[in-house]
């Protein structure tokens, strides 16, 4: 494959109606971020999205502080009658 010289491309890119030139600017856009990521994107596509588990059951307010205590409850009550 040749590489075409800037200025043709654009010329070529200024000939092109309007929606067909944002198609090339989204394409452009959607190559240069899978070819060169950086850190951000890099630790955005890494953490997972959890937020829609967020109020999805119900448990006491302050368990993320005392999930150890409660924990330790339910395990006791569970296999304490062995």
């Amino acid at each position: 494959m040749t590489m075409v010289n800037l200025e043709t491309i654009q010329k070529d890119i200024a000939s092109l109606p309007l929606d067909a030139q944002q198609t090339i600017i989204e394409l452009v856009d959607i190559l240069k971020k899978r070819y060169s990521p950086n850190q951000q994107e890099i630790k955005e596509q890494e953490t997972q999205d959890w937020s829609d588990f967020i109020g999805c059951i119900e448990a006491e307010p302050d368990l993320s502080q005392n999930y150890k205590t409660y924990l330790t409850s339910e395990l006791n009550q569970k296999y304490d009658h062995c």
